[in-house]
């Protein structure tokens, strides 16, 4: 479905990517941030950072609690003015044109924004005129947004009514109501179950294949696997690491896994086929053993029968402990 009119094709998508690297304040990038920083008293939350986002790209911002995701995303939509550094839309500089940019975004934050005492429709019909959008034009674009959500039966019904999942659509289906170029989308599917983030996913994929452009910040690794053509991770305020998800895995990572649980798995570490993996970490009860070739390693596991294995491919969560760690981290 085409919500906003034009056709996915006469849209520009950027031929590479790729090359929307470090210092690349480029003609195409449709957002471009450069070396931000943001401090709060003698905490630094964003350090240096840069990225850009091509037309028809999605870019995932992946980090552990208080890494800067939310503040740089606030920096992006000028609700957060930067102590250094650039954030350029569409040509424009924020936050100075910060109105014009504004009518070319949509945004889904991490709380309910909802309002509670409007219909669904009527949500829709309200955040239109925060544009300047016309009732008859609003009205217009309803139906599809509704039918994009899958909340066609929902019109009439309050936000109280819904489930997680269809709150988090009708958010998604907000912002969509001025048709934007940009998504701005931070940690749209935490709270949803299984079935919700697969809907949730589905219609973001529509998005893109629309040639819509898409922020996402997320703490699911599958989530940033199936809808990011890049990743850029960060850790206390700066950027670790940034790449397509395949291409940073291979990177920083060894192809296979073999996860040991079980009594006594933790003895493993100290007993000689822990020579068998490249590198072995545990977490918990669990033992990883990363290796370039499991089968040596899975024949000597074959003489603990008591222990359970799990033989894998290196994946974005692997990826994201091994560059930010383990240890779990409070809310910043």
């Amino acid at each position: 479905m085409n919500l906003g009119g034009r056709a996915a094709h006469e849209l520009t998508p950027c031929r590479d990517p790729s090359r929307l690297g470090d210092n690349s304040a480029m003609p195409e990038a449709i957002l471009s941030v450069q070396h931000l920083v943001k401090r709060y008293g003698d905490a630094t939350v964003v350090n240096d950072l840069s990225f850009a986002i091509a037309p028809g790209e999605c870019l995932g911002v992946i980090g552990p609690n208080g890494a800067g995701k939310t503040t740089t995303i606030r920096m992006c939509l000028g609700l957060t003015v930067p102590d250094q550094g650039t954030v350029t839309a569409f040509g424009l500089p924020m936050p100075r044109d910060a109105l014009a940019i504004k009518t070319q975004l949509g945004v889904v934050s991490q709380l309910d924004t909802l309002d509670p005492d409007f219909s669904c429709a009527e949500n829709l019909l309200v955040y239109g005129r925060y544009f300047g959008m016309k009732d008859a034009q609003i009205r217009e674009r309803i139906p599809s947004l509704l039918e994009f959500a899958s909340l066609t039966g929902k019109a009439n019904a309050k936000p109280g009514e819904l489930s997680g999942g269809m709150k988090r659509r009708l958010s998604l289906a907000r912002a969509l109501v001025n048709n934007p170029r940009l998504l701005l989308l931070d940690e749209p599917t935490t709270g949803l179950d299984p079935q919700a983030r697969h809907l949730m996913w589905e219609r973001l994929q529509l998005l893109l294949q629309e040639g819509k452009s898409i922020l996402l910040t997320t703490h699911f690794m599958d989530e940033a696997e199936r809808l990011c053509h890049r990743l850029v991770v960060v850790d206390h305020g700066k950027k670790i690491a940034e790449g397509a998800p395949r291409d940073l895995i291979k990177q920083y990572l060894e192809p296979e896994v073999v996860e040991v649980f079980g009594s006594g798995a933790l003895a493993l570490v100290d007993l000689p086929l822990s020579g068998l993996a490249v590198r072995v970490e545990v977490s918990g009860e669990t033992v990883f053993f990363y290796t370039r070739d499991a089968k040596p390693l899975l024949l000597a596991l074959a003489a603990y029968p008591q222990l359970r294995t799990l033989h894998r491919p290196a994946n974005l969560e692997d990826l994201f402990l091994k560059l930010t760690g383990r240890q779990i981290r409070e809310d910043a």
